[in-house]
Parts: C-alpha cells; structure tokens; sequence
C-alpha cells in the first residue's frame, strides 16, 4: 500500500512578514485596542509601523499591521482574537 503524504496546511514558510488589514469603525480606541491584540500574538510588533488610512466619509478606519508570522497557529489565533472583537468588523 503506498505511502500518504501529509497534507501541507498552509503555502506560507515560517517565519515571514505578514500583512494584517483590519477595518472598523473611526473609534479612538480602535488602533490601542487592535495593538494590544496583535502585542499579545506577535510581541516583536513595533507599534509605529502601523499604517492608519480613515474612509472617504471618515465613519471607517483601516488599520495595517506586518506582523512577523511564525506559525499558521499563531495566524489562526490573531485572526480570531481581532475577528470576535466588536470594534473590529473585518480583518484581511
């Protein structure tokens, strides 16, 4: 019988710089609060690299973070953790 190989479950090689775009409503507590989140995943992150962009009519803010991604597990948990907060409505 032949061998299975495992299936692999991501393209990515680790650890590689991994843009995050997260988007929710202009709040000033959004950028602190996606900061502190994307700290507890990915300690190294250097907070003044994140980029801010405000939507045209100003009721939105995006947010980009590159973490260095060293595990699709850590990916996984930063999505979910920024995901299920109600500041945030959606993370790219």
């Amino acid at each position: 019988m032949p061998e299975t190989l495992p299936t692999q479950e991501t393209l990515l090689e680790f650890p590689c710089a991994f843009p995050l775009k997260i988007m929710g409503r202009s709040d000033c507590d959004l950028a602190q609060t996606v900061l502190g989140i994307v700290l507890r995943h990915a300690p190294g992150f250097d907070g003044k690299t994140m980029e801010m962009r405000a939507s045209s009519g100003g009721k939105y803010v995006s947010l980009t973070c590159t973490v260095v991604a060293t595990s699709k597990l850590q990916l996984d948990d930063l999505y979910r953790e920024l995901s299920s907060h109600p500041l945030v409505k959606f993370v790219l």
